[in-house]
């Protein structure tokens, strides 16, 4: 508070600026206390001031977070240090201080090491683009910046370092998404003379705690964090469509491939004569929706791979619809299909979807992999559009299981689905070469609100398990040896059995925060090309440093 009087130049203070006081603190009057704001108990009787520095123009107002809102991000990014003045802004930093503190005091208490591992490594290509960095001492060789501490983490586990973890910085080069950025960072952990279930307990006790302390300490409108449930990999395929699901809201996938055989729609009966599959999801409450808003529907299917869409509504007795078909037992549906369909068929494919009145089934028929990917879409849009998924929970779960490996038709070779580093179920280890696409992983995920958290898995710690992966993967031995030569020698002096698992820091803070973008958790983030605006980066070299690196720019051919 200032007095006039007292202090005429007070006019000279603009918004922004630096200042030292001088003064008393002291309570507000009754009629001036604002239980919103953190000092709105108290003021400070201003008795001098100092201008430590003057402030420009601001380039945006970051005092009023409504107007802020509509900022375009890429200003925000470029002026980041303005940015981080907002008090939103300093939130978010104080929850991602807070989750790094209580994550290390829960390991240590474990009894976890926390060890650094280093930025620069070996350039080992497989999965995302490594980031390289040229040896000034010998060119052409490079450096890369880890993608992941994987091979130092394993490789600790051979040191006799049973229980590691680190606060790990991690480097791919890959296209950019909303919860995606060129740096990361993550929690790693591992450890040794352990099985799966061991590996699953620590991380959900973990995450639990941490949560659930933040929550009750920011006072963050979150439900508490319960037990994981979990889902081998297959059975999240066909109940959600894909390996991350979203479990704030239900909406499970079915199957009519059997009524589908022998009905008198071709296009089911067709696609399960050929192998393919029916399959459907419930929109509640969608027997109401336009034609229009049903073809923006099966817009997203045939985006993701469909050939069409078919829909099934289930009026309620007061509907109106022109072509309803009525049923024998009175319930009346609408669909452009229900003319080649029996009414017992119709029954049974509304019970398969446990369709209530009011309810439309949307239904695709193609292979099972379109199937799964097309009504996955379907089924994370309808979970939008009806408002069902809940901001206040956090739905985690576990996915184990995964397949060790997949076909990749366009190379014409198997690769692994996580790594190379992923052990064969015990179970599977006969089927490796003879039947690899049977082959289960002990592999496992943890997936929150339809995104993937964290990922990990028991390692091969054997060179003949190893060497058999690398050879079913198409590495020759010479590249094996070259890329990977030191894992296979550390393996062969005893290493323990180990496992671990890594999840995403920044990905913790947006479920944490309700941000939809991984940029708004991060002091210092990339745009969505990669770029850094604010210190105008990547940036050119000089011509000393292309000497001294031994490295010669080749303009690029034109056409």
């Amino acid at each position: 508070m200032f007095d006039p009087e007292k202090l005429p130049n007070a006019s000279d203070i603009k918004p922004e600026y630096c200042l030292s006081v001088t003064g008393q603190v002291v309570e507000r009057s009754e009629g001036a206390k604002n239980s919103n704001l953190a000092t709105g108990e108290i003021e400070i009787v201003v008795e001098s001031f100092e201008i430590l520095n003057a402030a420009g123009v601001l380039p945006f107002p970051v005092s009023d977070e409504a107007a802020m809102s509509k900022v375009n991000e890429e200003l925000r990014v470029k002026h980041r240090y303005l940015d981080l003045r907002r008090p939103s802004m300093y939130h978010r930093m104080a929850v991602r201080a807070a989750a790094v503190r209580k994550l290390r005091a829960y390991l240590d208490e474990l009894g976890f090491l926390e060890v650094e591992t280093p930025i620069f490594t070996k350039s080992t290509p497989e999965g995302a683009r490594d980031y390289v960095v040229p040896y000034r001492l010998k060119p052409g060789l490079f450096y890369a910046l880890p993608q992941s501490p994987q091979q130092y983490k394993q490789l600790l586990m051979v040191g006799g370092i049973e229980r590691y973890y680190q606060i790990a910085k991690c480097f791919r080069d890959e296209a950019q998404r909303a919860d995606r950025q060129p740096e990361f960072t993550q929690i790693d952990i591992e450890m040794s003379f352990i099985h799966q279930e061991d590996i699953l307990s620590m991380i959900e006790g973990m995450t639990i705690s941490v949560i659930n302390d933040l929550i009750d300490e920011f006072g963050l409108a979150k439900d508490k964090v319960e037990a994981f449930p979990r889902f081998t990999y297959d059975e999240s395929m066909r109940i959600y469509g894909n390996d991350k699901p979203d479990l704030r809201f239900g909406l499970q996938l079915f199957d009519i491939s059997d009524i589908a055989k022998n009905c008198g729609f071709s296009v089911f009966k067709g696609c399960v004569e050929g192998g393919g599959f029916v399959r459907g999801v419930k929109y509640p409450g969608g027997a109401e929706l336009s034609r229009k808003d049903i073809s923006e529907l099966e817009q997203i299917a045939k985006d993701y791979g469909a050939k069409g869409m078919a829909t099934i509504g289930l009026l309620k007795p007061e509907m109106q619809a022109e072509g309803a078909v009525e049923l024998p037992d009175g319930r009346r549906v609408k669909s452009s299909i229900a003319k080649f369909l029996t009414p017992e068929e119709i029954s049974a494919i509304l019970a398969a979807g446990e369709a209530e009145p009011g309810d439309l089934l949307c239904f695709v028929a193609d292979n099972w992999a379109v199937s799964c990917e097309a009504l996955s879409r379907l089924r994370i849009q309808i979970g939008g559009k009806a408002g069902l998924r809940d901001s206040r929970k956090l739905a985690f779960c576990f996915v184990v299981d995964f397949p060790l490996v997949e076909f990749n038709a366009a190379e014409n070779r198997w690769e692994p689905m996580h790594h190379m580093f992923t052990m064969p179920k015990a179970s599977d280890m006969e089927k490796l070469e003879s039947d690899p696409g049977a082959v289960r992983a002990d592999c496992y995920d943890i997936v929150c609100n339809g995104m993937e958290w964290g990922s990990g898995s028991i390692r091969i710690h054997r060179p003949d398990i190893q060497s058999r992966i690398f050879d079913l993967i198409g590495f020759s031995k010479e590249l094996a040896q070259e890329r990977f030569g030191h894992m296979l020698e550390a393996f062969s002096y005893g290493a323990p059995p180990h496992g671990g698992i890594a999840t995403g820091i920044d990905r913790m803070i947006m479920f944490l925060t309700d941000d939809e973008n991984i940029r708004e958790v991060m002091a210092f983030p990339k745009t969505g090309n990669g770029l850094d605006p604010m210190m105008d980066s990547p940036s050119v070299i000089d011509d000393r440093q292309w000497v001294e690196l031994g490295l010669k720019q080749i303009e690029p051919e034109k056409d």
